[in-house]
């Protein structure tokens, strides 16, 4: 019997490589591809902002015009279509709402994705196409979801479409005054109990209660926001919820990150032929004018940089290691000013050892990639992270904390005889000590060289890639 094709409709604010910020882009831009390689009928619909290059909107067609009814306003909203690999996009148009200098942080996006979230599913009758599944991402757009049930159910094609909501971080949430219930998003009295948290309109909230199934971006964080250290105050609710809740683990795009191939890089070089990677990190240490030494350790930091991504207890401990050791290193971000002022100041203190870049470079970061030894990435808490995965891939073995999605996909190296274990060097505790524990024994183990390159090759042969992820989700949908 021939297996009936899976249709899925991803909602979410952002994707790669047409409009992005940050995690929740790659994996918009990333997850539907690799659901339509298994052969789902995927389409994505996303706001058409600002930032949405021309060379994309040539390849759009248009392919509706109708009206959005939110509450007492009736919107304008065009529809354009686009198709990328194996994936149909739709992006929806009303400038008032998206034609802005950025994609966030604007004082109506409650009413922003409000509209968005209504136009989405008014659009599904006008393009004639009506999912198995709606898989709705972060709090932008949750009212997916709500108003799925509150307003679409009767109509003929909307009957039947179950639901997904995808929790990408929950500290972020969505969250409003009362006042605005009906005015701005349209819901009454009757939906107050649904949306109401903490005293205010929770739209995160609103989903969670909504869904068929809640997910987020890995295992353990699955587990961690059932806990008020981590849930931000959705703990009770996240727990009476929890026979809906799973943990699926982020991939990358092994298409665009692959040293293999990799435009950005100086030298090509994989898990079978390293020699490449020292070509990367002479060349890398020639342009950022640092002494030319492929001998030495190379250490790189890639986040934002604020305390909850380890900076504070990096800095607590960086210079040590820095002063004491024979070795580089190199940190990407922007962040907090009292972080980029320290890492300014440590370049200045060690201009033959660190270099500070203060910015936020996607070519630059692979370059630091492809040239770094050992990364660290010892954050406070990690919903799943990317930039661990990134960097096996590249073949600089990670230092993390063993949080969210850092736990799972770094796994700590040991010996058993001759047998090496995990994939990098990871510590329990957020302490600064620790964290300098576990630096000091990847700087020893990189005296050894031959141990040190089975170790690179081994996490650089970890299988990030989309595949075993969108597996996991085909199941998930399959259950409905």
């Amino acid at each position: 019997m021939e297996k009936v094709q899976k249709k899925i409709l991803f909602i979410g604010a952002e994707a790669m490589p047409f409009a992005a910020t940050g995690g929740l882009g790659d994996v918009m831009g990333s997850l539907p591809a690799a659901l339509a390689a298994e052969g789902c009928d995927v389409r994505v619909v996303l706001p058409l902002y600002e930032m949405v290059s021309g060379d994309w909107r040539k390849k759009m067609k248009q392919v509706a015009v109708f009206d959005v009814n939110l509450a007492w306003r009736k919107l304008y909203c065009g529809a354009f279509e686009l198709f990328h690999k194996g994936v149909t996009y739709y992006f929806l148009d009303n400038e008032y709402y998206f034609k802005r200098p950025g994609l966030y942080g604007f004082y109506d996006d409650g009413e922003r994705y409000a509209y968005f979230c209504m136009a989405s599913l008014e659009l599904l009758a006008k393009v004639n196409f009506y999912p198995d599944v709606l898989h709705a991402h972060d709090w932008q757009a949750a009212l997916s979801v709500v108003y799925l049930n509150k307003h679409f159910r009767w109509r003929q094609g909307y009957e039947k479409i179950r639901t997904v909501f995808t929790i990408h971080n929950i500290e972020y949430q969505g969250q409003y005054d009362f006042a605005i219930l009906g005015d701005v998003f349209d819901l009454d009295d009757n939906d107050h109990a649904l949306m109401e948290h903490g005293g205010c309109i929770n739209l995160m909230k609103g989903a969670i209660e909504s869904c068929d199934r809640v997910t987020t971006v890995s295992p353990r964080y699955a587990e961690e926001i059932r806990t008020p250290e981590y849930a931000h105050g959705l703990e009770d609710c996240l727990a009476a919820n929890s026979y809906k809740l799973r943990g699926i683990l982020n991939g990358i795009d092994y298409a665009y990150y692959d040293p293999k191939t990799d435009k950005d890089l100086a030298a090509p070089y994989s898990s079978r032929s390293l020699s490449g990677k020292v070509e990367d990190k002479l060349a890398f240490q020639k342009e950022m004018a640092l002494p030319e030494r492929a001998e030495i350790p190379m250490l790189a930091v890639i986040s934002r940089l604020a305390a909850h991504k380890g900076i504070d207890i990096l800095s607590e401990c960086i210079y040590s290691i820095v002063e004491r050791n024979d070795l580089q290193l190199v940190i990407l971000g922007k962040g907090e000013a009292r972080y980029e002022d320290f890492f300014r100041e440590l370049e200045h203190r060690f201009p033959d050892k660190v270099r500070s870049c203060i910015q936020y470079d996607r070519s630059l970061s692979k370059r630091i990639y492809a040239a770094s030894d050992i990364f660290l990435m010892p954050s406070k808490s990690e919903p799943c992270g990317l930039s661990q995965m990134i960097a096996s891939r590249y073949g600089s073995v990670p230092v993390v904390r063993e949080t969210g999605g850092l736990y799972d996909s770094i796994k700590p190296f040991w010996m058993e005889g001759d047998k090496m274990h995990g994939n990098g060097f990871t510590f329990a505790n957020y302490s600064s000590g620790e964290l300098y524990d576990r630096v000091m024994a990847a700087l020893s183990l990189y005296q050894n060289k031959e141990l040190f390159a089975r170790l690179v090759r081994r996490a650089m042969t970890t299988d990030f890639s989309w595949k075993a992820s969108a597996n996991q989700y085909l199941s998930m949908y399959e259950e409905f």
